[in-house]
């Protein structure tokens, strides 16, 4: 069945531990390791946290339409984790949009783009293995 608040408010969850975790990692942990460290820091210590959130959204959601659910989660969690995240850099730290699409630039091993694959697969697969064991 779709939920759509069991989807937002799980987002909601995502998204705020994903802002407070950036800003411990710009300010805590930046002080002590490189950058590079830091943004794997920031994408790395999220991923469990989406796992857990995506098992939950799955629990939820079961059904015959858990395929749309499971959508519905990878697409919102997705964008709008990573808008959050621009935001958060843009009022935090005047970042400019290239300063935020840099973080994407797999091409020079940013880890950003693996947080944002694991925001979109998570709750498909997390759907996927719950609805075939039903």
């Amino acid at each position: 069945m779709i939920r759509p608040g069991v989807t937002f408010s799980l987002w909601m969850a995502i998204a705020i531990l994903v802002v407070l975790n950036d800003f411990v990692g710009d300010t805590w942990i930046a002080a002590t390791l490189s950058v590079r460290a830091v943004e794997w820091y920031k994408a790395l210590v999220p991923i469990p946290y989406v796992a857990m959130v995506a098992i939950i959204h799955a629990r939820r959601t079961r059904g015959d339409d858990w395929f749309q659910a499971a959508l519905l989660a990878a697409l919102l969690w997705s964008t709008s984790t990573m808008l959050a995240g621009f935001t958060y850099a843009r009022v935090a730290y005047e970042e400019g949009a290239e300063a935020f699409f840099d973080r994407l630039g797999f091409w020079w091993g940013a880890p950003y783009p693996l947080l944002v694959l694991v925001l979109f697969a998570s709750p498909l697969l997390a759907g996927w293995a719950l609805a075939r064991h039903r």
